[in-house]
């Protein structure tokens, strides 16, 4: 694993360098709370461990800066300070595990460990497109090449569906329970009066069609076969 060590005591971190390179990790350190920010903001590393009384930048303001970057970087960190209180208030930082001074380093060796297994949150995405429709998720706002597409709160949902189910055959069941949230067929045709609607404002002045009908069955929204 890469490890960053932020960790002013020369003395300590010498030991935890020492002892992780031993463990076959990749270890950087860094003596002070500035420094520790701008390698841990500029490098990709497994895991941080972050000493809480640091100078220069203090170890839980160094972590509440990197997550409000969105820098999900597990972070270990190590304090005197071992009240309930003190950890609270590290976890509440955006720390991931809290050990406290003194320590044994097989401890902290299985706590760094654990830390770096565990799987990284993926991004979310704010954007779904195909082919020239796109849909700003954050700004509720869909555009068709260069056209903006004005759609009510439905249409928007029923739009963000086939979109995110992009090539897949929606059935009108399917389309009930997650647009509408109906698990029981209303006996209505509240899904083609919306289709319908769609179709004349994502499709209509468009020489493509995006959203196709399949007998039988449902809907499509798709991109054009390139082939075609």
């Amino acid at each position: 694993m890469h490890v960053l060590l932020i960790e002013d005591d020369e003395d300590a971190a010498d030991y935890l360098v020492k002892g992780l390179k031993e463990s076959g990790h990749q270890i950087e350190h860094a003596a002070d709370g500035k420094a520790g920010l701008l390698k841990a903001a500029a490098e990709n590393f497994d895991v941080l461990i972050v000493d809480r009384m640091l100078p220069e930048l203090d170890g839980l303001s160094l972590v509440q800066h990197l997550r409000a970057t969105g820098n999900t970087t597990p972070v270990l960190f190590l304090s005197a300070l071992g009240e309930v209180d003190d950890r609270v208030k590290g976890l509440r930082a955006g720390g991931d595990d809290y050990l406290v001074k003194p320590y044994a380093f097989a401890e902290l060796l299985a706590r760094v460990e654990t830390l770096g297994r565990r799987p990284q949150p993926q991004p979310v995405a704010t954007t779904l497109k195909i082919a020239d429709l796109e849909m700003d998720l954050l700004g509720r706002k869909v555009m068709r090449g260069e056209q903006i597409i004005d759609l009510q709160a439905k249409e928007f949902q029923l739009l963000e569906v086939m979109m995110r189910h992009a090539g897949q055959v929606m059935t009108r069941t399917m389309l009930l329970e997650k647009v509408w949230d109906y698990h029981f067929d209303p006996q209505t045709n509240v899904i083609d009066v919306h289709i319908s609607r769609l179709r004349q404002k994502v499709d209509r002045d468009f020489a493509t069609p995006l959203i196709h009908t399949v007998r039988g069955a449902g809907y499509c929204l798709r991109a054009p076969d390139p082939a075609s």
